[in-house]
């Protein structure tokens, strides 16, 4: 089975973009569209790596079907830590969103059609830009995009670090030496974790969810048990709309580990469904 041919209903080409310079460097977007009349629905495609690694093409296999399928995906590149501790990265995922909006007719969608698509960390980065999409601390810069905002009115989060206070104790706890460290170089503090965490941010309030659709292996090791449980069950009572579809006996990022598996391929299919469905509005 292969992911990309399972999905094929359009020719995609793809190209590194730079959509974002600041303090002197770019920041690159890889950016895969459908060839076809359109206009197509469009996501940004935010990576996972604990905050402080991997890049624009570790999406990959996720990015070539939902192209492939008929959706424009900006996966980005941002800065990470140890360098660039929170919330920089948020910014530049903020960034992202705002610049995919604004040039939206140029690359084939709209901006009312762009959502996003966050794994495991970049979920995490996601999440803070879904729940507070004008936060000052994230909307910095942007003149040129004119007033284009970064709200999205779906999105899809596979696997996320939702709470990371809750992940950084698990780590703690299980002496994951490698993932405690990743907490401290872009956290800091607990402080900080209980801040930005988007479980706590739904419990606070918010006014405004998007559409949310959730993705979570049942044997993923890198997250706390019942994360993405508690986090549907929250944003429900919040108001928003929110949709969990475990995936038995999957790992943590279990699409790029495995892509041509059943799993993987079912996945891709919620995820496609899921956008088609939210992403183009009359």
């Amino acid at each position: 089975m292969n992911l990309y041919a399972s999905f094929q209903i359009h020719e995609v080409t793809s190209e590194d973009v730079e959509y974002r310079r600041i303090d002197g460097e770019a920041l690159q977007a890889r950016l895969y569209r459908p060839r076809g009349s359109g206009p197509f629905p469009a996501v940004v495609g935010v990576h996972g790596g604990a905050w402080t690694s991997n890049d624009r093409t570790t999406n990959q296999a996720i990015d070539q079907a939902l192209a492939a399928s008929g959706v424009v995906v900006a996966a980005l590149d941002f800065r990470m830590a140890p360098k660039f501790p929170y919330p920089a990265s948020v910014a530049d995922v903020n960034y992202g969103i705002r610049w995919l909006k604004a040039n939206a007719a140029k690359f084939n969608t709209r901006p009312e059609w762009v959502g996003a698509v966050g794994t495991s960390s970049g979920g995490h980065l996601m999440l803070l830009n879904a729940l507070r999409p004008h936060d000052p601390q994230y909307a910095t810069g942007g003149a040129e995009l004119g007033d284009v905002d970064a709200r999205i009115s779906y999105a899809v989060a596979c696997w996320p670090i939702a709470d990371p206070l809750a992940r950084y104790r698990m780590a703690k706890s299980k002496n994951n030496a490698r993932l405690v460290s990743a907490h401290h170089e872009f956290f800091g503090t607990e402080e900080v974790m209980t801040e930005a965490n988007p479980q706590l941010i739904l419990e606070r309030g918010v006014k405004r969810l998007p559409i949310l659709l959730l993705l979570q292996g049942t044997q993923d090791d890198n997250v706390t048990p019942y994360m993405a449980q508690t986090f549907e069950r929250s944003y429900r009572a919040a108001g928003g709309q929110a949709t969990l579809k475990t995936f038995e006996g999957q790992p943590h990022t279990f699409i790029t580990k495995d892509p041509n598996s059943a799993a993987s391929v079912h996945a891709i299919e919620l995820m496609r469904r899921f956008v088609r469905q939210h992403g183009v509005a009359d």
